[in-house]
């Protein structure tokens, strides 16, 4: 099969590679249809994911079709349309016993970290029954690819960290994929208010497009100001993290009102400054967390209801073997005016 292997630091190479086998009773072999890129795969080029070995087949989103199944799986056979979550989970463990799958002992994510992930014409799926799903008939391949990682990752880590009420105001600070598919997945909660915040007017017009309610260009002290001018001077109920640069945590702390939710999705490569000295009386909760998918259930039901339109964020398609022309389009997003591209392998 063909696959887009990891090559250290800076280098991909989309080249041959044997097909996956079957390894342990539990698992499935599944034939990629569609897959897409994550921000997180941009880190492991540039090398800030230290365990990813050279020779890794890069990857961990997609949905496709079971060719085969281990002689332990009991929920899917050969032919089943799946979602393969980005989270693989054994479903007995400590950890997947508190919902925790992020954290179990025996997966979490590992596609494209640890073993050999989606980016490829097929690949294997470990613990089969607790880590696909099935894909409703009829629903749209664009909407079910983004639920793998981006929109679960949104929507457990900023919105329901968050605690968004009714009528609440939320701000999100990163216009990118996440950001946008926590915009469009705090709807459920009915915010009065939603302020969007980015470099990138490019994205702050999608953000509009898709119910934000204001939008900023986040240059310097001035979108603090803008929000809390528009607040009141009050601040924001809800303020999500959604880049992972200490200058896009400043705004969260800046903007957060009293008694506020900051919600961390960003993934961090530095440290940041917790300014204890204005917030220790202020009753903020901050939270952190690892996308466990739990709720990928809820959101494939909201998708198929019509609540939901994951495929809005998808603007760009490529044949599975363009996939290095794909990656540099991702890579210059702003340039491309690019959120997710997606790859289909037919």
């Amino acid at each position: 099969m063909k696959a887009l292997v990891y090559h250290g630091p800076g280098k991909k190479a989309w080249e041959e590679r044997p097909r996956p086998r079957i390894k342990e009773d539990e698992d499935a072999i599944v034939r990629v249809v569609k897959t897409t890129i994550c921000g997180t795969d941009l880190h492991i080029l540039k090398g800030d994911v230290a365990d990813v070995e050279e020779g890794r087949v890069l990857g961990h989103e997609g949905i496709g079709v079971i060719e085969e199944v281990g002689s332990g799986v009991r929920s899917f056979k050969k032919g089943d349309r799946v979602l393969i979550s980005c989270i693989t989970s054994d479903g007995s463990c400590e950890f997947c016993k508190r919902g925790m799958y992020s954290h179990c002992e025996h997966g979490g994510w590992i596609l494209g970290h640890t073993i050999d992930g989606t980016q490829a014409e097929y690949v294997r799926i470990p613990y089969a029954d607790t880590s696909l799903y099935k894909i409703p008939q009829g629903m749209s391949e664009d909407a079910t690819v983004m639920l793998s990682d981006v929109f679960p990752t949104a929507f457990e880590c900023g919105v329901l960290n968050g605690q968004i009420k009714p009528g609440d105001t939320v701000g999100i600070v990163g216009a990118g994929p996440i950001g946008l598919a926590a915009l469009l997945t705090a709807k459920f909660y009915s915010p009065a208010r939603m302020i969007v915040m980015d470099v990138d007017e490019g994205r702050l017009a999608v953000a509009r497009e898709l119910g934000a309610t204001d939008t900023f260009v986040s240059r310097g002290a001035d979108v603090v100001e803008r929000v809390m001018e528009l607040t009141g001077a009050g601040g924001v109920d809800v303020a999500i993290e959604a880049v992972g640069t200490p200058a896009t945590f400043r705004i969260c702390e800046s903007i957060i009102a009293p008694g506020g939710h900051i919600a961390n999705i960003g993934v961090f490569g530095e440290p940041v400054d917790l300014h204890m000295e204005k917030l220790w009386s202020r009753n903020i909760t901050l939270t952190t967390r690892l996308v466990d998918t739990v709720t990928t259930p809820m959101l494939l039901k909201s998708v198929q209801s019509g609540a939901l339109h994951p495929e809005s964020l998808v603007t760009h398609h490529f044949r599975l073997d363009e996939i290095m022309k794909a990656y540099d389009t991702f890579s210059r997003a702003r340039e491309e005016r690019a959120l997710k591209v997606v790859l289909e392998n037919r």
